[in-house]
């Protein structure tokens, strides 16, 4: 994955190279004519790059960088809640899993998450690279990337992220998916509750995670999980000619 910084005294862009073309954040924009410039500085530098489909996520709704996006001609495209909730839990359930193991399981997970997120912009498509640019990550935990396998044969899984830089801290699910190859139902909600308990028992009270603002089984099943929503992000994109 490549990274882009830029920097000036109006605010600062990140740019990151993704499957589907660049996604991009603005920080300390100010209003008006300053997160305009910013953001065309930004869209510049992915032309620079190679250009491609841009995606700027404007981050709790704020209100300057989503009138740069409109101003510059961006579409709107979708939006991402994230849901929280207390843990622990506490509800029962039963599924067998194990953690993830490099240099193992890399393969199969690949197969399910590209086949399960095959419509998704960002998380459908990953590489063998881009998996491996997150398991060397420092917060990576391999016991915190529950796999269920039936059979010998991989079905779904439920990675977990830790937020200790934050307060309060949180514990993410990260990503979660089911084979859609493999015709189970059912198996979200247990997974998720492995995902959330696992968190739990390293110490952190608060669990997270994102779901699409269309995904309505996702958010019918996180309501009934006892999540609501603590903020909603915002994804403008715009198709970038290269210079």
């Amino acid at each position: 994955m490549r990274h882009l910084e830029i920097t000036g005294d109006a605010g600062s862009a990140h740019l990151d190279r993704i499957p589907t073309g660049w996604s991009v954040d603005l920080d300390g924009v100010g209003d008006g004519a300053e997160a305009v410039d910013v953001l065309r500085t930004a869209l510049d530098a992915v032309a620079r790059a190679g250009g491609g489909l841009a995606r700027l996520w404007v981050r709790r709704g704020d209100p300057a960088t989503g009138a740069a996006a409109e101003e510059l001609g961006l579409r709107e495209e979708r939006s991402l809640h994230q849901l929280r909730r207390p843990l622990p839990v506490g509800e029962p359930w039963s599924l067998d899993v194990r953690p993830f193991v490099v240099g193992q399981d890399e393969g199969a997970w690949l197969d399910v998450n590209n086949r399960a997120f095959s419509w998704h912009p960002e998380q459908g498509g990953w590489t063998l690279e881009d998996l491996e640019e997150r398991t060397a990550e420092p917060w990576f935990d391999p016991e915190g990337f529950l796999l269920h396998e039936e059979d010998g044969r991989l079905v779904g899984f439920c990675w977990t992220k830790e937020h200790h830089d934050v307060d309060p801290e949180l514990g993410e699910i990260y990503v979660i998916a089911v084979d859609p190859a493999a015709g189970r139902k059912g198996l979200g909600r247990p997974l998720t509750l492995a995902g959330l308990d696992h968190l739990h028992g390293r110490g952190l009270t608060v669990g997270m995670l994102y779901v699409d603002g269309g995904n309505a089984a996702g958010l019918a099943l996180y309501d009934r999980l006892g999540f609501t929503i603590d903020h909603t992000d915002v994804a403008w994109t715009t198709e970038v000619a290269p210079a």
